[in-house]
């Protein structure tokens, strides 16, 4: 349903909206992706109060989300079904992470360290932990002819990332396999030219204080990595060089303050070219590691 309206009267709803609390970059989102209003028109309107402006959703639809926001501390992608991420736009639900914009970086780092197999064999790959599915949909698209892997323990997970992937022709391909890190992936051990993954990482004291919108709504099982939050490092490192073909990659996300001793595991494990990488703001976010060729 489309809304016309003034622009004056979008800006008096939005200080409205704002004096009951919340963030205005949270609500601006909302109404980019729900009201389909730029954020770069929304600055222009301040300047040009007499324009007219067009919504794709009426001012009741996004007070109503926006309400709901504030009152129960529920995400907004949740709230709205959809979010952003790199050059796609994911459905998002309860029981699966909300896709964060840092872990975009990881498709990058698998694009520039992993080389193509010989002629003729395609690249396989596995994204464990896979979530919403958003790193598995974007390899998929990276490398077209790939072979890919989506592997989660949760099956409403699975069952998220299976509309992700379905929605797109080249994430059609992919594997969905329900199981605990390499524990799916039996038939294909030893044959994976690179595997990525966003694993649990919080530890435990850090994730029972975080912001209640995350804590109470993102599912624990993504977020919760025990006491030091490398249980899900661990376990993955300790079945990365029996799963990963020769020269093969391992690309993992981890907590801000856990760089050296992800990077120690992967070493202890039996990988080679272990190494740091940083993410958005600076930080030492991501470990890569290659089984020796």
């Amino acid at each position: 349903m489309v809304s016309n309206l003034a622009a004056a009267e979008l800006l008096a709803w939005r200080r409205e909206q704002l004096q009951a609390g919340g963030e205005a970059s949270a609500l601006d989102w909302l109404l980019d992706l729900e009201g389909g209003l730029s954020w770069q028109t929304l600055q222009q309107l301040w300047l040009h109060p007499e324009r007219s402006v067009e919504l794709a959703a009426p001012l009741s639809r996004l007070e109503q989300l926006w309400q709901q926001h504030l009152q129960s501390k529920t995400p907004l992608q949740y709230l709205v079904g959809r979010c952003p991420w790199r050059d796609l736009e994911l459905a998002v639900q309860p029981g699966a992470l909300i896709p964060r914009q840092e872990t975009e970086l990881l498709v990058d780092l698998a694009e520039a360290l992993v080389e193509l197999p010989e002629r003729g064999t395609p690249l396989r790959w596995a994204d464990l932990g896979t979530g919403s599915g958003c790193l598995a949909l974007a390899l998929a698209r990276a490398w077209p002819e790939s072979e890919g892997w989506a592997v989660d323990q949760s099956a409403d997970a699975l069952a998220l990332a299976k509309r992700n992937l379905g929605g797109d022709p080249l994430g059609q391909a992919v594997q969905l396999r329900q199981g605990s890190w390499w524990e799916p992936l039996g038939d294909c051990l030893g044959s994976l030219n690179l595997v990525v993954s966003n694993p649990p990482y919080i530890p435990t004291d850090v994730w029972r204080a975080l912001d209640p919108q995350v804590r109470d709504h993102e599912p624990e099982l993504a977020l919760h990595g025990g006491s030091d939050g490398l249980d899900a490092i661990r376990a993955i490192a300790h079945g990365a060089a029996a799963a990963l073909a020769p020269g093969g990659w391992l690309l993992l996300e981890h907590h801000h303050d856990q760089s050296e001793a992800a990077v120690a595991l992967l070493r202890q494990n039996g990988l080679s070219n272990a190494a740091a990488h940083f993410d958005l703001e600076g930080v030492k976010r991501f470990a890569c590691a290659q089984r020796p060729s």
